[in-house]
């Protein structure tokens, strides 16, 4: 039965890199977070409704994922992001949420969550918003808050790279056997 790991977490936690090297040391596949796509292709100042169009994207490349992942036997795969992340984002900027996200939110499953704690460096790029502390701290708390409160087996992933690698393989391995 294929195992469904999602790394989530505010900008800037390691989450694309932590998912990537996780699908190396598994040799699976991994989701890639289609909101840089969607963001480097149509510009940052996205709306509410691309949101839901964001959202969308996320779950056709998440089934993508995990169809190539099953398709070649593999015992897990690796999500960069959510529906969680996608309600988070939404709230946070917009005040309200999509009715798709909050749906999905309940038909999707997962086996395990990788919480990614705020304490690396934040990194400066295009498509990131929050660089003072203040909104991290407030993100990070809100995910936190969310991971307790749901059903699914979590972890928080934190230290420096090595640490968090280390980490998320002990939780998946203990997810794996």
């Amino acid at each position: 039965m294929l195992k469904k790991v999602v790394i989530i977490g505010p900008e800037s936690t390691g989450k694309s890199t932590l998912s990537q090297q996780l699908a190396q040391h598994y040799n699976t596949s991994w989701c890639q977070e289609y909101a840089r796509e969607f963001l480097l292709n149509h510009g940052t100042s996205y709306t509410f409704e691309d949101l839901e169009i964001i959202a969308k994207g996320q779950l056709t490349l998440e089934e993508a994922a995990i169809n190539n992942a099953a398709i070649n036997s593999k015992p897990v795969v690796f999500i960069d992001t959510d529906m969680y992340v996608m309600k988070v984002w939404c709230e946070y900027v917009f005040g309200k949420c999509h009715q798709l996200i909050l749906d999905q939110i309940v038909e999707r499953k997962y086996d395990l969550y990788l919480l990614c704690n705020i304490d690396l460096p934040w990194v400066a790029d295009e498509l990131r918003e929050y660089p003072d502390e203040q909104p991290r701290i407030e993100l990070y708390n809100i995910y936190k808050d969310i991971m307790i409160n749901q059903p699914t087996t979590w972890a928080d992933i934190s230290g420096n790279y090595a640490e968090r690698l280390s980490k998320a393989i002990e939780a998946v391995d203990a997810l794996l056997h």
